[in-house]
Order: C-alpha cells, then structure tokens, then sequence
C-alpha cells in the first residue's frame, strides 16, 4: 500500500515537473519576446511535431504522462504520432491518421464548450 502511494506520487511529481517545465518556457517566451499568443501556440504545437518526428517527444511522455501530454506541444504529439502510425497503412491513412488520433479530444471541447456558453453569460472585458 505504501510503495503504491509513493509511486502515484512520483508520477504526479514527474507530470507536474515537465508541464511546468514547459508552461516556464512558454511564460519566458512571452515575457522576452513580442510574439503574440497565436503565434507562441503554434510555434509549441510545431515542436510538439518536430520533437515527435525526430524522436525527443516520445521518451518524455513514457517518462512524464500527462505533464508531456496535455500542454499544447502534446497536441503536436498527437497529431504527429497519429500521421506516422496511419503511415503504416498507406498514404491515405498517414493524412487521415491525424484527424483520427485527435478527433475525441477536439469534439470533447467543442461540446463542452458548447454546455458552458448556454449555462453562462458573455461579458465584455473591462479595461
């Protein structure tokens, strides 16, 4: 019982040390540069596809679960781990594979964000 808390413990430790790890690049990268948030998104979703295609991004999300998967750079991981795998199949499936591979996250945002506009009201932001 208590190696099995200890080891649910460090698996927290590591998700929680490499998500931070890279939320604290991005919040650097927004601090030192003149990006705007689209553009620092897209460029952490690349890398998430780069890391993928070269290897780097496979042995972090072994090693550290959902603290690799969940921040943007892990929507490139999929993405890219769905394109190499339905590349298995052929050149059809390496186009759709992607699709496929998020598609139950994107509906699942869609959806609940669907849920939280009818049972909340929009304001404007206040300066």
């Amino acid at each position: 019982m208590g190696q099995e808390i200890l080891a649910v413990f460090l698996a927290y430790l590591k998700a929680f040390a490499v998500g931070g790890g890279i939320c604290l690049i991005a919040q650097i990268v927004i601090n030192f540069t003149d990006l705007t948030a689209g553009k620092i998104l897209v460029y952490f979703m690349l890398a998430g596809v780069v890391l993928t295609a070269i290897g780097v991004y496979q042995p972090l999300v072994e090693f550290a679960g959902a603290g690799a998967t969940v921040p943007i750079s892990g929507f490139g991981y999929l993405l890219a781990n769905g394109a190499m795998r339905g590349a298995e199949k052929g050149f059809f499936y390496a186009v759709t594979g992607s699709l496929a591979a998020a598609s139950a996250g994107v509906t699942a945002a869609v959806v609940f964000s669907f849920i939280m506009a009818l049972i909340f009201k929009s304001k404007t932001k206040r300066n």
